[in-house]
């Protein structure tokens, strides 16, 4: 699918520019203007978008890295495009309505965001949480049992007054 990327993206180039054609059909496709001037136009604006969307998806399945989610966002982005081709009524295609990603990316980046906190932290800086966490009560126990010590002790010295 990668090495044939290039070929698709430049597919619109064989298909009709001229404005008379309505529709085309090819195998079980039927390819039409859909509002674009010729059919050649509405191919491009497509494989300009589904090229992109196909490859980045490729990338996201594939991506053994930890920050692979944030590729989410242009997939989004490209998948919303695509679809705001074919379902919307607008005249203009692109427009400002990729606000509807907004709430995709306030969940996405700052998960990401807290995974390379933590990762960070853990592998440059060597600081491991929860390492930090056990050490921290093992300091309260140990702070427990000083402060019942001193409680024995002062027990200790008023019996040892009181007799």
């Amino acid at each position: 699918m990668i090495l044939l990327s290039p070929f698709i993206f430049k597919s619109h180039e064989y298909l009709p520019n001229d404005e008379s054609v309505e529709t085309l059909k090819f195998l079980w496709f039927e390819i039409g203007k859909n509002g674009f001037v010729s059919i050649d136009i509405h191919a491009w604006f497509f494989v300009s978008k589904f090229v992109p969307l196909y490859l980045m998806l490729i990338w996201f399945f594939t991506c053994k890295h930890w920050w692979y989610h944030i590729i989410l966002i242009p997939v989004l982005m490209y998948a919303f495009q695509v679809f705001e081709l074919y379902v919307s009524n607008d005249d203009v295609v692109d427009s400002d309505n990729l606000l509807w990603l907004l709430p995709i990316c306030v969940v996405v980046i700052p998960f990401v965001y807290f995974i390379r906190l933590k990762l960070y932290d853990k592998h440059v800086h060597g600081i491991d949480l929860e390492a930090m966490d056990t050490e921290l009560q093992v300091l309260k126990e140990k702070e427990e049992l000083r402060k019942e010590r001193e409680k024995l002790e002062q027990r200790k010295e008023t019996l040892a007054k009181n007799l």
